[in-house]
């Protein structure tokens, strides 16, 4: 009967042992995206005139000292955005020339260095705001509230009809002033229409009224912005 060796070397054991064994780390190199949004093009018709100067987009808040101001005027209105330093504009407008006629203008935006985090997430963003600022004055936006609960009402109050009044169960009604570049009606006691140019003017419009009565999840009372739900909870009984 033959004897099987099962002693192995020093060697060998040391080779084998993770201790000893060479470490062997890998280096990615891979290249740097860039932003899907920030890629697209900005297109826009005839009647909307962009404009990009150096003026500093505020006097008065330090925060916006060195940004540069860009200006985007339509049909429905006017509206102004802050640009950074680093981010670069290529506008192509649109021209009516009998030789090529382009009735639609486009707009790029490029970043000095898309390997910095802040640019390139200001690549995309910066984008998307100016997006919306076409369409605002083109086509503006719409942003509907409802009031649902006992007793809720809104209506428009004053000479001018630049108060919203609520009526939210309160020993007195809430009266809201409305901005000037917003236009608010009241088609029904319980719905608030608020139209404009600029989406986060309306936005933070919508959340300044919501704060009033937020929706609460076990009656489903408040004030709700758009198609917004909550879902409903069950009371504890013990």
């Amino acid at each position: 009967m033959l004897a099987l060796n099962t002693t192995t070397s020093a060697a060998t054991v040391n080779l084998a042992s993770p201790r000893t064994r060479p470490l062997i780390r890998g280096i990615l190199t891979t290249a740097v995206a860039g932003s899907h949004i920030g890629k697209a093009p900005v297109r826009y018709s005839s009647d909307v005139l962009i404009e990009l100067s150096d003026e500093p987009f505020s006097d008065t808040d330090s925060r916006f000292f060195n940004k540069r101001t860009l200006r985007v005027k339509g049909p429905k209105g006017e509206v102004k955005l802050p640009i950074e330093p680093f981010v670069k504009l290529r506008n192509q407008a649109p021209s009516g020339g009998n030789a090529s006629p382009v009735s639609e203008g486009q707009l790029w935006v490029e970043v000095e260095d898309p390997k910095v985090k802040c640019q390139r997430a200001m690549w995309g963003t910066t984008r998307a705001l100016i997006s919306n600022s076409v369409i605002g004055v083109s086509e503006g936006f719409t942003t509907t509230l409802r009031l649902v609960g006992v007793g809720y009402r809104a209506s428009m109050e004053g000479p001018d009809k630049r108060t919203l009044q609520l009526k939210l169960g309160f020993s007195h009604p809430v009266d809201i002033e409305v901005p000037p570049h917003l236009e608010v009606t009241t088609p029904v006691p319980t719905r608030i229409v608020v139209k404009g140019t600029d989406l986060q003017q309306i936005n933070l419009f919508a959340a300044k009224i919501r704060q009033w009565k937020k929706p609460e999840p076990y009656n489903q009372k408040g004030i709700f912005v758009g198609s917004e739900t909550i879902r409903k909870k069950e009371v504890k009984t013990h």
